[in-house]
């Protein structure tokens, strides 16, 4: 008889700790769903935020090239102009008046000035043009991590779903 009533204690407690193991469970598994949630959610602002950047580089990207397009044909331009230039001093030796020696040498350095000055301007656009191609492809990058992150958030809540309904299923004694 008392063997019989400690193997009916025992099977009372073991039954106890498993139904309060079990509610822990449920209460777990919930939490989990609503964090795995918020994550899926931020997951989505960041892939927002991710395509603005990309296409916020790629508007950059596009300006920057222009502006390189524009400063080659200045650059092309100063260059035409530096040959007039240059016959034009030319003519003036020939012609041997020094008011327009003056005029032809100073206009000759004003358009080698405007020549170095575009040459500059260039480099710098297409130092532009690299950098913004460079910050593309990091959020263009950002944008695959932030997809992968939110695909694993959307798993877990599958999974913790999946877990919360066979606890809860146990508990009712399915």
């Amino acid at each position: 008889m008392k063997s019989l009533l400690w193997v009916t204690g025992i099977c009372a407690g073991v039954i106890l700790a498993a139904f309060a193991a079990n509610a822990q469970d449920l209460k777990t598994d919930r939490q989990d769903i609503r964090q795995d949630g918020k994550d899926v959610r931020e997951d989505t602002r960041d892939i927002r935020q991710d395509r603005r950047d990309i296409r916020r580089d790629t508007r950059d990207l596009r300006q920057d090239r222009k502006d390189v397009r524009e400063d080659t044909r200045e650059i092309r331009q100063d260059r035409r102009d530096i040959i007039k230039d240059r016959q034009k001093l030319r003519d003036a030796y020939k012609s041997g008046d020094p008011a327009a020696i003056k005029a032809a040498r100073e206009q000759l350095e004003k358009d080698r000035r405007e020549l170095r000055g575009d040459v500059k301007d260039r480099r710098g656009d297409e130092r532009d043009v690299r950098e913004d191609r460079k910050d593309r492809r990091a959020d263009e990058r950002d944008l695959r991590e932030d997809r992968q992150d939110r695909r694993e958030d959307r798993r877990d809540v599958r999974q913790d779903r999946r877990e919360l309904n066979r606890d809860s299923d146990a508990r009712r004694g399915r």
